[in-house]
């Protein structure tokens, strides 16, 4: 399938459409892809159109050049004088960034669809929080993670608090939100908030392999499969065991299962269709 570069409203994301696979790019290189509005609404945007589009089968988020994302713009808001409201009211401020934030990290974690952070370099602040509100990550051996937000006195936003808090536990969670230290790509393999480390020529094509492959599973089952296991983050064993009953039959009923019995039979790989 060929390629097919999407209009987003804005040079700041570009996103690109090829086998299944949806790419965002986080595209402001020359401030390592701090956030800005036009990126975060072009951002819920095309989250919330790819929920639907049956031929996005897979969502991978990255960023240009050398980095992932510095998070919120600070130059910007130090040239302001305010960082948290601009010329709006509190409580303004406060609905715009929580709406915000369910569209962007929030619709990350929710989308019934598998998601890929690929990290060719540093996620900081809000950038961390993009990354861990995906389902994976895949970074560059000179990439690095940091909650960032204690070094210019936010509390934190976008979702990072809960996502570094599910994957760590709370103590580690806490040291990595108080003090703001650098966690390598390696040191991020072993606590699990990385799932791959490569070469940085080699992150496109490790990227590009992955994706794929989400993209060509069961689509059908990945959707149950995700809801399952984000419930099961927050909800009791009798809710996970009904759930995942329901799920599990439900499944059992697609033309996916099927085609994959008979290519278990057959000793061959399935062609799954997302039905």
């Amino acid at each position: 399938m060929q390629a097919r570069e999407i209009d987003t409203g804005t040079g700041d994301l570009l996103a690109v459409l090829e086998a299944g696979v949806l790419t965002l790019t986080l595209n402001r290189p020359d401030a390592r892809n701090a956030l800005s509005r036009p990126m975060t609404k072009a951002l819920a945007e095309q989250l919330s159109q790819a929920e639907f589009d049956r031929e996005v089968k897979c969502i991978v988020l990255t960023g240009a050049g050398k980095a992932f994302c510095a998070g919120g713009d600070v130059k910007s808001m130090a040239a302001r004088g305010d960082g948290t409201v601009g010329d709006m009211t509190l409580d303004e401020a406060i609905h715009r960034q929580r709406d915000n934030q369910r569209a962007t990290a929030g619709k990350l974690f929710k989308l019934p669809k598998p998601t890929l952070a690929a990290l060719p370099g540093p996620a900081a602040g809000a950038g961390l929080s993009l990354a861990l509100a995906c389902d994976l990550r895949i970074m560059s051996n000179s990439a690095f993670m940091t909650t960032a937000f204690a070094r210019v006195g936010f509390a934190g936003d976008y979702g990072g608090t809960y996502f570094l808090t599910q994957l760590v536990g709370s103590a580690k969670a806490r040291e990595l939100y108080y003090l703001s230290e650098r966690v390598r790509a390696e040191e991020a393999l072993h606590l699990g908030l990385a799932n791959w480390v490569c070469e940085p020529e080699e992150l496109a094509e490790r990227t590009r392999e992955i994706a794929e492959r989400l993209a060509g599973g069961p689509t059908v089952a990945y959707r149950y499969m995700k809801e399952n296991l984000n419930r099961a983050m927050h909800g009791d064993v009798d809710e996970c065991l009904d759930l995942e009953a329901t799920h599990h039959l439900h499944c059992g009923q697609t033309e996916d299962h099927r085609e994959a019995a008979k290519a278990f039979a057959e000793k061959r790989e399935p062609v799954f269709k997302g039905r």
